[in-house]
């Protein structure tokens, strides 16, 4: 999610830097066929056990025990000089229904800001060292928005962007199909012009449920969309300044309005309410 970044509109995302952290692929691969019927395949979970999981089989608000919320606007828009302001236990932002969970942006005024959405955390409720994280997911449209599934360092108070942040799925409402991921350290994040970042081409991110992934092991990070690589960030095995990952790590999912990036073009009032719909979100991890 960038937090406490500024992103410069000249940078162009899909190309990504070449520090020796990090292999990236030198051309964004396709995504997956346009369909709403495809199904892409889960990752190979040989070796693997299901820890945590929630499959939204209920009705009602996101399950308390293991969900929390980040409410507000934060500090300066949470770093990022967003928009909206995240919304508590209220069934217009977050919900559970047929089976799915809807994270809903609209345009509503709340607490001096023009729009609601929300932001759902495992924080305190559950968070992971290493493992494999699949979320199934349909994005919002429409220039303005920021969706997001992404991690944050589990110790608190946490120290950013020393205690590490991973973006598995970010896209920008105004470049529709294009997403990226991306890894911060205290060594590696765009203060120093050292960000870990690369971008893929997917179809129809917005009609269609597509796979957004992450493979977390004590060499590496890889960041799926489908079956498609974004991102390798390699262990050094130097300091915790580039790898802080041999910590737990906590989930956060959100759909944000405007700032930095995704405001970068404004923000259509035509398009709301829009929403994220997230089929499932699996945790697998290797067992002693």
């Amino acid at each position: 999610m960038k937090r406490i970044t500024l992103y410069a509109t000249t940078l162009v995302m899909i190309t990504c830097w070449t520090l020796p952290a990090c292999k990236k692929s030198a051309v964004p691969p396709q995504g997956s066929v346009d369909t709403n019927q495809y199904h892409p395949p889960v990752l190979d979970t040989t070796g693997y056990t299901l820890v945590w999981s929630d499959e939204f089989n209920y009705t009602g608000l996101p399950d308390s025990t293991k969900w929390g919320y980040d409410v507000g606007n934060g500090s300066s828009g949470w770093g990022n000089n967003e928009l909206e302001y995240y919304t508590a236990d209220s069934l217009s932002n977050a919900r559970v229904e047929n089976g799915y969970l809807i994270l809903e942006a609209r345009k509503q005024v709340m607490d001096g800001f023009n729009y609601t959405s929300a932001r759902l955390v495992t924080r305190e409720k559950a968070d992971w060292e290493y493992g494999k994280i699949v979320v199934r997911a349909k994005l919002p449209s429409g220039r303005g928005t920021w969706p997001a599934i992404w991690m944050l360092g589990a110790e608190q108070p946490l120290v950013w962007p020393d205690d590490g942040e991973i973006d598995i799925m970010e896209e920008v409402g105004f470049q529709p199909n294009i997403i990226h991921g991306s890894v911060y350290t205290k060594s590696f994040n765009w203060s120093l012009n050292t960000p870990q970042t690369n971008a893929v081409t997917m179809i129809n991110t917005q009609d269609s449920f597509h796979l957004y992934s992450m493979v977390w092991t004590p060499d590496q990070i890889n960041l799926y969309a489908d079956t498609a690589l974004i991102l390798t960030f390699y262990n050094q095995h130097k300091t915790f300044a580039e790898w802080p990952f041999d910590n737990k790590c906590y989930l956060l999912l959100n759909i944000a309005i405007g700032g930095n990036w995704g405001g970068q073009q404004g923000v259509d009032d035509n398009i709301f309410p829009q929403d994220m719909v997230i089929d499932y979100v699996r945790v697998y991890q290797k067992q002693p």
